[in-house]
This record gives structure tokens, sequence and C-alpha cells, in this order.
């Protein structure tokens, strides 16, 4: 360990990687509310969040869980859920005042169509005004779920989870169309 008049110990989120400072204070700055995404292995969480001197406020939480309310039988933490989960924390936001806000995606990588835009383009879709690119969202072929139907026919073993909540795989760009307007129509 580094010794000396001038060393500085580093904060202790830094320390165990789970804050960038510099780009928390980026955020900050902006004084909007901050729409956060987090991927867990299992599923998409969406959060509102309000700076407070205390301790961030969280306003608003949406799980991908809360999609079985409306119908979901797919997978949660793919795609198609972190679209609809981001299009029903829009429409939630919007119920609760929020009409916009800046992305907070963490210590995660920005990739290009990665789940974290497909839940931000769910954001934009559902109303909430969040400066973006467009060049950054997946195709809308992803978005609807059709490279999982596809690769449900090279296979159609892997998907035994989604059989056994009573969907196929291959018809999950319409049963994507159908929670999307359940979602939009309540």
């Amino acid at each position: 360990m580094a010794r000396g008049p001038r060393y500085k110990v580093k904060y202790r989120r830094r320390r165990e990687g789970k804050t960038n400072y510099r780009k928390r204070l980026k955020l900050l700055l902006s004084r909007k509310p901050r729409f956060v995404v987090r991927i867990t292995n299992r599923r998409i969480i969406t959060q509102v969040v309000e700076y407070h001197p205390d301790g961030d406020l969280v306003r608003i939480t949406v799980d991908s869980s809360k999609l079985r309310d409306f119908g979901w039988k797919g997978s949660l933490d793919n795609t198609p859920a972190a679209y609809l989960t981001g299009l029903l924390l829009a429409k939630k936001a919007l119920e609760m005042g929020f009409k916009e806000g800046v992305l907070d995606i963490g210590l995660r990588t920005p990739s290009k169509g990665s789940r974290v835009f497909a839940a931000l383009k769910g954001m934009i879709d559902g109303g909430v005004s969040i400066p973006h690119s467009p060049e950054i969202f997946p195709d809308e072929s992803r978005i609807k779920g059709e490279h999982i139907a596809e690769y449900y026919k090279l296979a159609p073993e892997r998907f035994s989870d989604y059989e056994r909540r009573g969907l196929k795989p291959s018809d999950l760009p319409s049963h994507f169309e159908e929670v999307k307007a359940k979602i939009m129509g309540s």
C-alpha cells in the first residue's frame, strides 16, 4: 500500500469499484432527475432518482418482474424485456410529473444496441425527454425479439423456460406487441 504525507485514500465506493465519482458529478450538475438502468443476471431494474444532500432519493422503481402483471411470458432479462421495462417506467414517471432527465448507466460500458439502450428507447417512446443519439439504439427487430425467434429455430432445446410459461419463442414478436399495447393502454 502507498505511504507518505501526500497519499490520499480513495473513497470507499471507489475502492470497491461501485461508483465513478467523476461521472456521477457530471450527472448531478445537470440538476435533472436521473433515469437509472441496472441489469442483473435475471432482471432489469429501472429507477427515477433525485439528488438530495443526505442521500439520493429513489422516486420510482420498476423491475422487469412487473411485466408479469401485464402478461409477459418471456425472459425478464433480454432486450424486449428491457424495452418494456423502460416503457413502463416512462409511463409511471409521466404520471408523477417527471418529464425529462438524464440517463445513468452506472459502471456499464456503453455498447451500441445493448439492453441499457433498449430500456432508454422504451423511456423515449414512453414520452420522457432524455438526451441521446439515435444510433445507439438496438434494431427494431431486436427490440421485438425476432432474433430470439430465429435462434429458437436453431436450438429449440434451450427454450424450455419459455415453453413452460406457455410461450413458443417463435411467437415472441407478436407477444411483445400484445404486452406493449397493454402497457400503453393501462
